[in-house]
């Protein structure tokens, strides 16, 4: 073969590998922070910050709809993604929807694991135990609630038993009992959450207490929330910096009850210029030191 033959095969083969790559990069367009992550796509490996988001608006066995909390659990979703959190949201789940997302997440788990949950939607008390409504529940009487909702402590519990290092826990769940008239005897609003160790809860409104939702696009947890989670401070100083706001801006008709197990100052912040985002132990700081690991 002659040279400039040859030097036309090389042509014709570069033209056509340049032609394929053009067309998987075009096919390959990056996903934005708002697209849901799909139930089938594991954690990368390293990451250490995942939570589970779910906002349930529509109750077909209630009497009215909560359009905040689908707006709020993606506004959330949104905030966390930028905190780099792998975030799995679920909006007006059924109960198999609520508990498979807890399947995936505790799998995802592993050691030094940072996890988030929110739950925004209908909760109700039963013997002093409290249960997530899911969208799908038919609840008639109290025994309903404990066989068809989801119970915050057994939650928690396989938080803990995931071996999740930090739990943190957002519940905007404290409403009216929307199936009051269907009850004998009934109780508004949540029983106080028992927390294990190292862990930090939210709720939005006291036990007992009730919230009142208002007309705009976030409910008023969550609007302060969202205008603090994204600082510098510590976890457990957003949480109470968020409560206090809620009291101010309701001018004390809802008071957020925030309860703390936390060993450690926990920042959700990402990782600027070198700064290490939350407490680490001395083994940890050598390992991040050494960009063997990320822990926070």
């Amino acid at each position: 073969m002659t040279v400039p033959r040859m030097l036309v095969g090389i042509a014709v083969l570069l033209g056509l590998f340049s032609t394929g790559l053009d067309t998987t990069m075009r096919l390959e367009t990056p996903r934005s922070m708002s697209a849901r992550i799909g139930s089938g796509e594991s954690a990368p490996v390293g990451t250490n910050r995942l939570a589970l988001v779910i906002g349930n608006s529509t109750y077909p066995d209630a009497d009215s709809p909560l359009s905040q909390m689908t707006r709020d659990a993606e506004g959330l979703t949104n905030a966390l993604r930028k905190d780099g959190f792998l975030v799995e949201a679920v909006d007006n789940a059924a109960r198999p929807d609520i508990t498979r997302a807890i399947d995936r997440l505790t799998a995802k788990v592993h050691l030094n694991s940072i996890v988030l949950v929110y739950f925004g939607g209908y909760g109700v008390q039963s013997d002093g135990q409290n249960y997530l409504i899911p969208v799908d529940a038919k609840i008639w009487t109290e025994e309903d609630v404990r066989r068809q909702g989801v119970s915050i402590d057994r939650l928690l519990s396989q938080l803990k038993s995931s071996g999740a290092r930090v739990r943190l826990v957002v519940i905007e769940a404290s409403r009216r009992n929307p199936y009051e008239r269907r009850f004998r005897n009934y109780s508004h609003g949540l029983a106080p959450i028992q927390t294990s160790e190292n862990a930090l809860i939210l709720s939005s409104a006291a036990p007992g207490q009730m919230v009142e939702d208002v007309d705009e696009l976030h409910s008023q947890l969550m609007t302060a929330l969202l205008e603090r989670i994204g600082s510098s401070k510590g976890i457990e100083e957003v949480f109470n910096n968020t409560r206090n706001a809620v009291v101010a801006a309701t001018q004390g008709q809802q008071i957020p009850a925030v309860s703390s197990t936390l060993t450690e100052n926990i920042n959700l912040s990402p990782i600027r210029d070198g700064a290490l985002p939350c407490a680490l132990s001395a083994p940890q700081l050598a390992a991040a030191a050494s960009h063997q690991t990320e822990f926070c």
